[in-house]
């Protein structure tokens, strides 16, 4: 009898081409290493361990309550209306934007509303510019079937992208998106830079026709309630009110509240960009549950415990983040080849390991990104992220460190061990 062949399946170009978060494949290699139980300190991803970080009370016992009294059937497409005046206020109390309620879109978390911003406003081959190192932007490029315009940062800029960089390149491009606090580098724009780069971006728009799509700003600000000592959360509608009409915002508590799993995040913007992330939106079903939109509505009510509550948080996460930066400074006076560069938002530090071309105990050398990642996690049991997962080169010495799963006071446990780990190293 002949064997009939099996038929091979097909996807799309843009599936087939879709390539996987390096984050993610570095989190699974240590959930494995820990299965078999070796100890190793995991601050690869940009997430909190409840243990540590839990849910504000009031947020905890709001959900619940909504759940109680059966908050469990659709909720608007656009979210409910108590949790998008919710935001409002919260916006306008904490930064000074104020944006109609109207114009404030509710998601499943803060990637639906990049992914909506992307199909809204982006047509495949439209130039979409973005810096490196950044998270994501890279996928969602992809995704929409943009042509991507990464454009790499400089490490005495703090790896944010500066007006310079970006005056060249904006002629003719659809879109630019930054994110300040910065992941992967937990850096912030400085108000001057932001509002030069505005004013290109004002300027480009003021060339462009009446027919002509104008050059829209993505603006993720998910970390924008977490910065520290004297870094100031800046935007560019408060630096520059004519940017209103070409920037939309990423925004959620999933960072500030230690609530990546509860999925609450939201997008403010021009009112005909917003109704068009919303209908997409709707198509795609990414809103959030209802009872956790009425939970975080009656929550961001309660405005001298949310305040409390983000005050907690940042004080906890700057003693973690400070911690590292004093240690990576005392290994580097000790002759490590180490540096950080000093926090000011977000969740993470950023590292460097000048590592390559060192020799093992065992007379193998690291010659590679990809063997100083291996070395750090096997000597020093210490898995971070390269920020050649974020787009920069393989060989680039730059490194995130993710301190959301940190109890205090391991991180002189961890920066022993890093030590330990550093000595058996030589030229």
């Amino acid at each position: 009898m002949d064997t009939i062949p099996v038929k091979t399946l097909a996807v799309s170009q843009m599936a087939k081409n879709l390539i996987g978060s390096e984050i993610i494949r570095l989190a699974a290699e240590v959930k494995a290493r820990l299965a078999r139980g070796e100890q190793v300190y995991n601050l690869t991803i940009g997430d909190f361990d409840p243990e540590v970080f839990p849910l504000p009370d009031g947020l905890l016992e709001e959900i619940i309550t909504a759940y109680r009294k059966g908050e469990t059937n659709y909720p608007p497409a656009n979210g409910i209306g108590s949790l998008r005046e919710a935001v409002q206020r919260f916006t306008e109390r904490r930064q000074g934007l104020h944006y109609d309620a109207d114009h404030i879109l509710i998601s499943g978390g803060a990637r639906p509303i990049i992914y909506a911003i992307y199909r809204t406003l982006i047509d495949p081959g439209d130039r979409v510019i973005f810096p490196v190192p950044s998270w994501n932007n890279n996928h969602y490029v992809h995704l929409s079937g943009a042509q991507p315009l990464p454009l790499q940062t400089r490490a005495e800029d703090r790896f944010m992208p500066t007006a310079e960089l970006l005056e060249p390149h904006l002629p003719g491009a659809a879109m630019l998106a930054l994110c300040s606090p910065l992941n992967p580098t937990g850096t912030t724009f400085d108000p001057e830079e932001l509002g030069r780069i505005c004013d290109l971006v004002l300027a480009e728009n003021s060339r462009r026709s009446p027919l002509q799509k104008p050059l829209y700003l993505l603006y993720d600000q998910i970390y924008g309630n977490l910065t520290y000592g004297q870094a100031v959360h800046c935007d560019p509608v408060s630096l520059r009110p004519q940017m209103r009409d070409y920037t939309i915002y990423v925004d959620g508590i999933s960072k500030v509240f230690a609530a990546t799993g509860v999925r609450v995040g939201w997008g403010f913007g021009p009112p005909q960009v917003i109704n068009k992330m919303r209908a997409i939106l709707s198509h795609v079903g990414a809103w959030a549950p209802k009872a956790e939109q009425v939970a975080t509505a009656n929550y961001l009510a309660r405005e001298d415990v949310v305040d409390r509550d983000i005050e907690r948080m940042k004080s906890a996460l700057e003693r973690r983040l400070d911690a590292f930066h004093t240690g990576f400074n005392q290994l580097k006076s000790l002759g490590h080849p180490v540096r950080s560069i000093a926090p000011q938002g977000a969740l993470y530090l950023t590292v460097a390991f000048d590592l390559i071309g060192m020799q093992k105990a065992d007379g193998r050398v690291l010659t590679s990104g990809a063997d100083v990642t291996q070395f750090l996690l096997e000597e020093a049991r210490l898995a971070i992220v390269p920020f050649s997962a974020f787009g920069t080169a393989p060989d680039s010495p730059w490194y995130r460190i993710s301190v959301g799963t940190i109890r205090e006071g391991e991180e002189r446990e961890i920066l022993q061990l890093l030590h330990n780990a550093l000595k058996t190293l030589s030229r």
